[in-house]
């Protein structure tokens, strides 16, 4: 068919944003969904066969688009996340990889039936947890921030660590079967991967200085980041195979610890994070449909089933339990991370390229490697992605029932009320993307978040999983609205709120869909200049108990009383709205902007 390899692009792109839509639409982990798509159109209906189809550009269209997920997930991280837990962080990606690779490499042996050479190469992939499936977990399951964040450093790490460990078995196992290879093949290897990672930081470093210097135009900072990060994944490539995602992964971590001192940098992840869920959706149907019939039915036999359990119930928790002893890890954070660890596009990845090296080499049991890793993968997703939000929640490591309170906006009023609902135990958050207006609230020890909330990025590295409440209270009412629309599917209608808009201003709440448009703050009179005019004179926020002797639910409000919100006795919070009727209980404490006596 003419045409061929641009139709199958285009379709599969279409089918993996598709995927991640629909996954979003009924909540299931966007993996699975991708995983079935790709089956279907692959090896199920036979309706296509990628690999086939696209030929010599399917595996360099597969090894960019993994190094552009890299790079992305590794420029995200931020060193603050683990300042609570860098003890367990570092045993986990030293120790606990070290006994993942041996653990599995001899269940592979023993259980698989792999010989033991074939073994030790596959043991060194899977100590992957990629980064592609970990975080579109942890934006669903909401994990407390200490949890989240060390398997969301564990997958950024180890995920090029586990290619470049298989690559290791394999050149020393080369040199163990060659007698005509000596010890300087060996060392060739470390030099290259030294090689590959001072070129990441290198071309990061210089990157970010060029930034800094403003040698770049806003509209060419984008492509120019993204063309960096492919140069300096192939000419790592070419100084050694599968070095190139560690040559990235470095880049990303030095452009990222750059980001503090180059704050239009921050800006530019916006744009790589979009074109990575785009590939991650992308590649991962590209491998599932090409996998073939045969690989597909070998995944149901005994030997691949009993490694996988292996894999889940005994090498996991062992490579977490063991370094982690002495810790500040709690046996609940040791349990689910020792539950959690899905393997994605880079396991699935590599492991085909050493399918192929193995077999020219003569290993015939490297056959069983695809349908082995695939299984791996698509088990742990499924199990993973289902059960992370549950187990969660019956540990006590989830964040779903908590009652913070994200601002949008750091004006005087903003900061007067996040000051009041902190006095009052409740967790609050103010954005803004002026440190100038966010420094007051930051004396006063409220959370704060630099950055536009609408990027994507910054939704999850401000972390706003301890919070299930958003207020959009800045000046300009347009953004406002936007800013409800964009967090009430994530929030939920009833849980997003933003002020009312002026009289004179072009933007109508009232019109906008009822799906999507927040609940009104407060009262009509509760505009924002209003609000900022009273809090900047005489009006102080003030509580009221409710009790037998003040009923308050019988009788007006005294004049120029604003009621904001109620704290229950149960301590869930509910903000007043042009729809609230004032109704409460005994024990209930109202809080209002009144003038001070």
């Amino acid at each position: 068919m003419e045409n061929l390899e641009l139709i199958i692009i285009v379709s599969v792109l279409g089918l993996g944003i598709f995927s991640q839509w629909f996954a979003w639409r009924i909540q299931w982990p966007s993996i699975v969904i991708m995983s079935i798509v790709g089956l279907l159109i692959g090896p199920v209906l036979g309706i296509v066969n990628p690999g086939e189809a696209l030929g010599d550009l399917y595996s360099p269209l597969i090894s960019l688009a993994v190094a552009i997920i890299l790079f992305e997930g590794s420029s995200s991280l931020d060193i603050r996340e683990i300042k609570d837990v860098s003890k367990s962080v570092f045993r986990i990606i030293t120790g606990g990889a070290f006994i993942a690779w041996i653990f599995g490499s001899l269940s592979a042996h023993y259980i698989a039936g792999l010989s033991l050479e074939v073994s030790f190469i596959i043991g060194g992939l899977f100590v992957v947890t990629g980064p592609t499936v970990i975080i579109p977990l942890l934006r669903n399951a909401k994990l407390q921030p200490r949890t989240a964040a060390v398997l969301k450093w564990e997958g950024i790490i180890v995920d090029p660590a586990g290619p470049l460990l298989a690559l290791f078995a394999y050149e020393v196992i080369k040199v163990i079967t060659n007698t005509d290879l000596g010890p300087d093949y060996l060392l060739n290897f470390f030099v290259s991967a030294l090689l590959a990672g001072v070129l990441g930081f290198l071309i990061g470093f210089i990157i970010s200085i060029m930034t800094n210097k403003g040698m770049f135009p806003e509209y060419l900072k984008s492509p120019i980041f993204l063309a960096f990060v492919l140069i300096c994944f192939t000419i790592a490539e070419m100084i050694m195979h599968e070095t190139g995602m560690l040559a990235v992964t470095v880049m990303g971590l030095t452009i990222g610890r750059a980001k503090k001192h180059v704050s239009s940098i921050g800006n530019i992840h916006h744009f790589v994070e979009g074109i990575s869920v785009l590939l991650t959706s992308t590649v991962f149907i590209l491998l599932t449909a090409s996998l073939a019939r045969e690989t597909i039915a070998q995944i149901f036999t005994w030997p691949i089933i009993a490694f996988v359990l292996v894999m889940l119930f005994v090498v996991r928790p062992l490579s977490i339990w063991l370094p982690t002893i002495g810790t500040e890890l709690t046996r609940a954070e040791k349990t689910l991370i020792g539950w959690i660890a899905p393997r994605g596009i880079v396991a699935l990845t590599v492991a085909g390229y050493f399918a192929t090296i193995l077999e020219e080499d003569g290993y015939q049991d490297a056959a069983t490697l695809t349908a082995l890793t695939f299984a791996l993968v698509f088990v742990t997703v499924c199990a993973h992605g289902f059960t992370l939000g549950p187990l969660a929640k019956k540990l006590g490591l989830s964040n779903q029932d908590s009652q913070g309170v994200v601002i949008i906006g750091a004006s005087s009023f903003a900061i007067a009320l996040s000051k009041k609902l902190k006095e009052m135990d409740v967790a609050v958050l103010i954005v803004d993307s002026s440190k100038g207006r966010l420094r007051p609230a930051e004396k006063y020890g409220i959370e704060t978040y630099e950055g536009e909330i609408l990027s994507e990025h910054a939704q999850f590295e401000a972390d706003l999983s301890p919070y299930n409440t958003i207020l959009a209270m800045t000046i300009d009412s347009a953004y406002n609205v936007l800013v409800t629309q964009s967090f009430a599917p994530e929030f939920g209608y009833h849980n997003t709120f933003s002020l009312p808009t002026p009289a004179e201003s072009s933007v109508n709440q009232e019109n906008l869909s009822s799906a999507v448009k927040s609940h009104l703050l407060f009262d009509e009179n509760a505009i924002f200049t209003e609000l900022n005019r009273k809090i900047n004179t005489n009006y102080t926020l003030e509580t009221i108990i409710i009790n037998e002797d003040n009923n308050i639910t019988k009788k007006i409000l005294p004049e120029n009383t604003t009621p904001l919100f109620v704290k229950k006795k149960n301590d869930k919070i509910i903000f007043i709205t042009h729809r609230t009727k004032l109704a409460f209980d005994e024990g209930d404490q109202l809080v209002v902007l009144k003038p001070e006596e």
